[in-house]
């Protein structure tokens, strides 16, 4: 691969870094947090979580393909890249802790994604209409909570990981 290309595969690598991450960071520790205490249980914060979910969601996806395919174009041209399952230098030790990391992290998000989020939706549009369980809600609202946290938890120390390889 050419150095242009190179450049050009880290530039998309990093850009979906900042939106996938940053965007999880930000959301969990800013966003969400004061969307609580400004509507506290009210209609309006049900359907602005659920816009925001439908916005950051296809954009968290379509970022995580981008850092997948840049990742293993990134991964095959590094120097210390010595083939596939082969983990005998600290390199490729640091970035198979990296890849689980990030699996462990995909996971968490299709959780959330596919059964978590559909569920809670469900509740919320039940809530808006007042015919819902306040019960249901909050469980559900509490395992998107707990989800995001470790997600976010993860994502840092993907960034960690990211950094420990950058130095090795």
């Amino acid at each position: 691969m050419s150095e242009s290309m190179r450049a050009f595969s880290l530039f998309l690598h990093i850009g979906a870094t900042v939106i996938w991450i940053g965007g999880i960071l930000l959301l969990t520790f800013l966003v969400v947090p004061e969307l609580n205490r400004a509507l506290a249980e009210q209609p309006a914060l049900y359907q602005l979580l659920r816009r925001l979910r439908k916005r950051f969601t296809p954009l968290a996806n379509l970022a995580l393909a981008t850092l997948i395919v840049t990742g293993v174009l990134q991964m095959s041209t590094d120097p210390n890249y010595e083939g596939l399952l082969s983990f005998n230098n600290r390199w490729s030790q640091a970035l198979l802790f990296k890849h689980a990391l990030l699996i462990v992290m995909a996971a968490a998000g299709l959780l959330l994604q596919l059964a978590v989020a559909p569920a809670l939706e469900r509740a919320s549009l039940l809530r808006e209409r007042g015919r819902g369980d306040a019960g249901e809600w909050n469980r559900l609202r509490g395992r998107e909570r707990r989800l995001t946290w470790l997600i976010a938890a993860l994502a840092g120390l993907i960034l960690a990981a990211s950094a420990w390889l950058t130095a090795i």
